[in-house]
């Protein structure tokens, strides 16, 4: 008994006691955040849709991407981003990409509506993931005022104040989000693309990314109440403006000055 008590104490079953509950809270988590994800997946989609969506990724994506979208050096594995996430790249233009480079650019689309349906499919067969949403969360009838706190709390500082978009390091960019859809900003905010982080459900909820597209649609449809917005770039183009316009009117009065002395 007394070896057993001993063996009790050891400093190393305290560690290993720590270990054993962390890998089972991290476990119940994963579990308790992609169970819906894993419902979800592929409701919207046929076998039609998985089939026809695979032949359109073998003949456009399996070469950056790998037969079946296990990845390569030259793209990452897609098994298990979901179709919000195809939908998003594929849906914008950004995929495929024209050439390599440190961001995807929005282009127009290569693929149309059923074909990027179909490539969504397929990858959402491939394992959960975000899923796309449904039209109610896209009605932009929610709470533009909840929606301008949560952007200016989690957005603002890349997307700036005014969704106009703003530069990040090493040729990076968070793009302006005037003339993007609501279905593009919400599977943006859940999947995450390019320098973006992921809100997920437990981070924003699908009301909150709700409120969130009904706030910049709203500001998108308003318009600069001031007037010209300047880029909605703030201090540094009005600064710039009020320089150069105050330089030309000195300038100006300054030759309308020596004009009349002589």
């Amino acid at each position: 008994m007394k070896a057993l008590s001993q063996k009790r104490r050891h400093p190393l079953a305290a560690i290993a006691l720590l270990l054993m509950g962390l890998l089972l809270t991290g476990g119940l988590y994963a579990v308790a955040t992609t169970v819906n994800e894993a419902k979800a997946s592929t409701t919207n989609f046929s076998a039609s849709d998985v089939e026809e969506g695979e032949k359109l990724f073998e003949a456009n994506c399996a070469t950056c991407h790998g037969m079946g979208a296990g990845g390569t050096q030259d793209g990452p594995s897609l098994v298990g981003v979901g179709a919000a996430a195809v939908d998003f790249q594929v849906g914008t233009g950004r995929m495929p990409m024209q050439m390599n480079g440190p961001q995807a650019y929005e282009k127009p689309a290569q693929f149309n509506e059923q074909q990027t349906h179909q490539l969504s499919a397929y990858v959402a067969s491939l394992g959960a993931g975000p899923a796309i949403p449904e039209a109610a969360l896209l009605d932009e009838q929610g709470d533009a005022a909840k929606g301008g706190e949560l952007f200016r709390t989690n957005c603002a500082m890349c997307h700036n104040a005014a969704a106009a978009g703003g530069a990040l390091t090493r040729g990076k960019f968070a793009p302006a989000l005037a003339d993007t859809s609501g279905k593009h900003i919400y599977e943006a905010m859940a999947t995450g693309p390019q320098n973006m982080p992921v809100f997920s459900d437990s981070n924003i909820t699908p009301e909150g990314k709700r409120d969130i597209v009904t706030f910049l649609k709203q500001i998108e449809s308003t318009g600069s109440p001031g007037g010209a917005d300047l880029g909605a770039l703030g201090p540094v183009s009005e600064g710039l403006f009020v320089w150069i316009a105050g330089l030309g009117v000195i300038i100006a009065f300054t030759i309308w000055l020596t004009s009349r002395t002589s």
